[in-house]
């Protein structure tokens, strides 16, 4: 398994649906929505100016919308993972 470093979380990309559920296919242009995962694994946090650990604010399983080309993509026992920095997390879907 992955384990992050610093500030760095690692998402399981959810695939856009293709389709509505009413059947409506989607075209390739439609496919432009947000970016969204659920958190596999989470860093420990960064050291602020004060020396104090910063824990991320995200957690396992959280479902997040990020930013969509600010992630590395890895993959690992064919099974693909994305890294992406928490600042590049926007929001926690609940």
């Amino acid at each position: 398994m992955l384990k992050p470093l610093h500030n760095n979380v690692i998402l399981e990309k959810e695939e856009v649906e293709k389709k509505t559920a009413s059947g409506i296919i989607l075209s390739e242009t439609t496919k432009e929505m947000p970016s969204v995962g659920k958190v596999v694994a989470v860093g420990e946090g960064l050291i602020d100016e004060k020396g104090i650990l910063q824990p991320v604010k995200v957690k396992v399983n959280d479902r997040v919308v990020y930013k969509k080309y600010t992630t590395t993509e890895f993959k690992l026992n064919d099974k693909e993972y994305l890294i992406v920095s928490e600042k590049d997390i926007l929001a926690i879907i609940e």
